[in-house]
């Protein structure tokens, strides 16, 4: 479930009732966060099924004054290389006028009879600064049936550094609320940023 908010308290608390080794994440997060006053946050907790087994983890995006912040943490099973379970995370900071691209992607069922402020059935968060980028790449041609010739390749390269899916039957209607808060948010401080 995501929470949302505008305070360092606010922030350690929807930590807390997420419920996943909220000591670990917020500690993480307050490291990362510093001294800056949080202007808004948004944590999602997300399980999936991979093959036979159960994971978890937590994404948490923190807005300050001058930067983006994202923290992510899984938990993994034993294995070869730990005898024990474990869990890591990791932090990012990004200043805001790197961020390139606050992308939010809303599906509404029944388009046709939408009203302003309906709220979607879900919403997907896409946040672009230049680290990661998806390359889709496909044979070129000309157009051309019958013609054999080797014209390379055509595609398009997506900034993807952070993709977050939240839907109103798997994580309730507040949490596409506060996903649609938070996006809000941060497409304010980077055109202010850039305004600057």
């Amino acid at each position: 479930m995501a929470k949302t908010g505008t305070t360092t308290q606010g922030l350690r608390a929807a930590i807390e009732r997420s419920g996943y080794y909220p000591a670990l994440v917020a500690e993480a997060v307050q490291a990362a966060v510093g001294g800056e006053p949080v202007v808004s946050y948004l944590v999602h907790q997300e399980t999936t099924f991979d093959a036979n087994e159960v994971r978890r983890h937590v994404t948490v995006l923190v807005l300050t004054g001058t930067r983006f912040i994202v923290s992510h943490t899984d938990e993994q099973a034993a294995d070869a290389t730990s005898p024990t379970p474990y869990a890591t995370t990791s932090t990012e900071s990004v200043k805001l006028g790197r961020i390139s691209s606050v992308v939010l992607s809303r599906v509404v069922a029944n388009p046709e009879s939408y009203t302003p402020g309906q709220l979607p059935r879900e919403v997907v968060l896409t946040i672009g600064w230049g680290a990661v980028a998806r390359l889709d790449l496909e044979p070129a041609s000309c157009g051309d049936p019958n013609c054999e010739a080797d014209h390379g390749y055509t595609g398009s390269s997506t900034a993807d550094d952070l993709s977050l899916r939240v839907s109103e039957a798997g994580d309730g209607p507040d949490t596409v609320r506060q996903t649609l808060a938070f996006a809000q948010a941060l497409s304010e401080a980077t055109a202010a940023s850039a305004a600057r």
